[in-house]
This record gives C-alpha cells, structure tokens and sequence, in this order.
C-alpha cells in the first residue's frame, strides 16, 4: 500500500514538473509572450489565402493595398 501511494506521488511530480504547474522557484511567474506579425509575415499569409482560392483576387488587392499603406 505504502508502495503504490509513493508511486502516485512519484508519478504526480514528475507530471508536474513536465506540465510546468509546479514552482520550486518560491512563486508563481506568468510570461505572456506577444508575437507580433511583421507585414511581410501578414503579406505571405494574405498571399497562401489568394492562392488557395480562400479569398478572391479583389479581397486580396484591397487586403494588400492596406497593409501596405495605400
């Protein structure tokens, strides 16, 4: 019995550890990370859009001339 309940904990930690929802820092931290899209990125992704057929050639001349500024 004592065996299986050193097991669970065993297990629970490593768990932890891996998820990250353990802190052996002293306190809790949260990171928020914002990714900014650059143009080109946005550009490129526009672009995927046009050639996959999700957008319309029009959609895509308005979208571009937007981010580009015009």
């Amino acid at each position: 019995m004592k065996n299986k309940i050193m097991m669970a904990v065993a297990a629970l930690l490593v768990a932890g550890a891996i998820s990250g929802c353990f802190s052996f820092r002293g306190g809790d931290e949260t990171v928020i990370q914002q990714k900014s899209t650059t143009t080109e990125r946005e550009l490129q992704d526009l672009k995927a859009a046009y050639d996959k057929g999700i957008i319309s050639q029009q959609e895509y001349n308005r979208q571009r001339d937007k981010l580009l500024g015009k």
